[in-house]
């Protein structure tokens, strides 16, 4: 298989099978990011060839359903696949010609699969037409996971992000016009110290008004590398302790109206946690204050500390 650096992949992609389409980033300049830093180059798409390569390798996990019984008389029965996911910072950024085609490898290789995913940017969605997105839709790209990180429009420029609050709102209408499903990832702390409720506020402010299928809640950690250290070593922005942080969560699970998943699932996260909205809205909030007042700031912030890699 054909992979380049560390491979990225949200927890609900776990039986997926993982394709690389893409390695880096085509916006690479978020100041608390440092996962392709050590990738010689901003953004390069995967050559076909590779992917048809790591298909042609894939089908030897899976069974054709569509060869005879007797062919498979002798061989351990292995799941038909679903689903793919391609790695990558964003490979949704592709242009949609290119996205076709690897949609009509993948289902050319395994007709069992239903969908296809991908991390995207609010930007990937800006750069396609509705025929576009409507074209996607139809070649099976659905449930891509948006690192929106918050609705804060302050912390949103500050972190270079590269897009407005607005922006969430109006792209993610497009995609549910589509018939494309998403998820967010939200980052807690982003807003930074003292601001951490505003920020959560201005979030369930913009997510009421999209359809997320689930929220993925991540913490900040911020290496040495980051621009965002920089900005802290010259004083310019203060990150949240940890507890802050949690009260941060509260108020966003608190505000949002929305019917979806909520969970804390990623490395960042000390605690898991996992929960549907509105139904679970209590249990979650009990849990989010047992994290502040039963595990407290020093064993949250050791975790942290002592994190080496997300």
């Amino acid at each position: 298989m054909h992979f380049t650096g560390t491979i990225w992949r949200p927890p609900y992609e776990a039986d997926a099978l993982i394709i690389e389409a893409t390695a880096g980033c085509t916006h690479h300049a978020c100041k608390f990011c440092t996962l392709y830093e050590d990738l010689p180059f901003k953004f390069k798409p995967s050559p076909l060839e590779h992917i048809k390569a790591d298909l042609l390798e894939a089908q030897t996990w899976y069974h054709d359903p569509l060869r005879k019984a007797e062919e498979r008389l002798f061989e351990m029965p292995k799941a038909t696949l679903g689903r793919v996911f391609l790695a990558g910072a964003n490979p949704f950024g592709l242009p949609t010609k290119r996205l076709l085609e690897i949609a009509s490898l993948i289902h050319g290789s395994f007709p069992s699969c239903e969908s296809i995913g991908c991390f995207a940017r609010v930007t990937d969605v800006t750069h396609k037409t509705d025929d576009e997105l409507h074209a996607l839709a139809i070649a099976g790209f659905d449930g891509l996971t948006i690192g929106v990180e918050t609705g804060d429009g302050e912390a949103l420029s500050f972190m270079d992000k590269g897009y407005a609050a607005e922006d969430i709102v109006e792209q993610c209408a497009r995609l549910d016009a589509a018939g494309i499903s998403y998820a967010f990832f939200y980052l807690a702390g982003i807003s930074g110290s003292g601001r951490g409720i505003e920020g959560a506020r201005r979030t369930a402010d913009v997510m009421n008004r999209t359809r997320p299928w689930l929220i993925g809640a991540n913490m900040l950690t911020i290496y040495e590398s980051s621009a965002l250290h920089q900005e802290i070593v010259a004083g310019r922005w203060q990150e949240e302790t940890e507890t802050e942080k949690y009260e941060e969560l509260k108020e966003l699970v608190g505000c949002l109206k929305i019917s979806t998943e909520f969970a804390m699932m990623g490395a960042s996260n000390p605690v898991m946690l996992h929960g549907h909205l509105p139904g679970h809205r209590e249990q979650l909030l009990d849990a989010l204050n047992a994290i502040i007042h039963k595990v407290g700031e020093d064993r949250l912030r050791r975790y942290r500390t002592t994190l080496p890699h997300l």
